[in-house]
């Protein structure tokens, strides 16, 4: 498939950023000018609505604050486009930047991700962070992931859609879908990208996002390489339970209840793993027969 504008809907999950927008939208008309552009306006208390209608572009509107990630799935099940640019709405990402990641598409890739270099993260505090999540994901994928939450990202449709209802509503799509497309054999690339300042005031709350977003990383290692993240904690408990047996063993010449409950949870560990894994190759069912039949279109 290759992806002319005619096949492409640009998607921009908004709340109260009509100052990002009014700069956003006449660069986008000038550098995609085919391209369809759809706005989820996500309950928004300013003129984001009256901005995108100021420059004739598709908006949906929430009827309140539903998050990022609803935003997200809302633009994605109205897109009609059958190639997807996902990109935030406060001026960070350059509409420029649309044809780099188009290309790989065109050379059998189905995700393409703009990937951020250190002198576009926002803080020190923030590049760490990322950096951290980055090995952590590449650790559970078994693939290099150089940027798991950029938002400024092309996919195909069809594969994007069939993972929605694993999508959180949230700030975290993008390290689902990363996370879902890898564990799925889908191929994913990353084209590097120089992000601006944003326009206005970031909706992230640090301490609640950033706790919520940790727990979400734990889960999709949970969900999408089970035995990646249950092994090494099996394996932990194991060697804990044979050591501290060792050890009383030598001193008191004894089989301790801590010795027990080591190598139990160990044992246990490793079978929800192995349970784990045969429930998420449930949600990839299909997606053979799918591509199959994509990469004849």
């Amino acid at each position: 498939m290759t992806a002319t504008e005619a096949d492409l809907s640009i998607l921009i999950p908004a709340r109260n950023e009509a100052p990002g927008l009014s700069r956003l939208l006449p660069r986008l008309r000038q550098e995609v000018p085919e391209a369809e552009i759809l706005v989820v306006d996500d309950g928004s208390s300013d003129a984001t609505r009256a901005v995108c209608e100021h420059n004739g572009v598709r908006v949906i509107s929430h009827p309140y604050g539903m998050g990022n990630g609803a935003a997200v799935k809302s633009a994605a099940r109205n897109a009609h486009g059958r190639v997807l640019v996902f990109m935030d709405a406060d001026g960070q990402h350059d509409p420029a930047d649309i044809p780099r990641l188009l290309a790989p598409l065109e050379n059998g890739y189905d995700m393409v991700v703009g990937a951020r270099g250190p002198a576009s993260q926002a803080s020190k505090g923030r590049l760490l962070a990322n950096l951290a999540y980055n090995r952590f994901a590449s650790a559970m994928t078994g693939f290099p992931i150089q940027d798991l939450t950029s938002g400024f990202r092309a996919v195909r449709a069809r594969h994007f859609r069939k993972f929605l209802y694993l999508l959180p509503n949230g700030f975290s799509y993008p390290t689902t879908i990363t996370m879902a497309f890898f564990r799925s054999g889908l191929p994913v690339a990353y084209v590097p990208i120089h992000t601006a300042q944003r326009l206005g005031k970031s909706h992230i709350r640090w301490l609640h996002d950033g706790t919520r977003f940790l727990i979400i990383i734990l889960k999709i290692g949970a969900l999408f390489s089970p035995m990646r993240f249950f092994l090494p904690i099996a394996a932990t408990l194991f060697m804990l339970g044979l050591a501290y047996y060792g050890y009383t063993f030598v001193t008191t010449h004894r089989f301790t209840n801590m010795s027990a409950l080591l190598l139990m949870s160990g044992l246990l560990t490793l079978l929800i793993g192995v349970v784990s894994e045969q429930v998420s190759a449930l949600h990839y069912k299909g997606i053979d027969e799918d591509a199959r039949r994509t990469r004849r279109e």
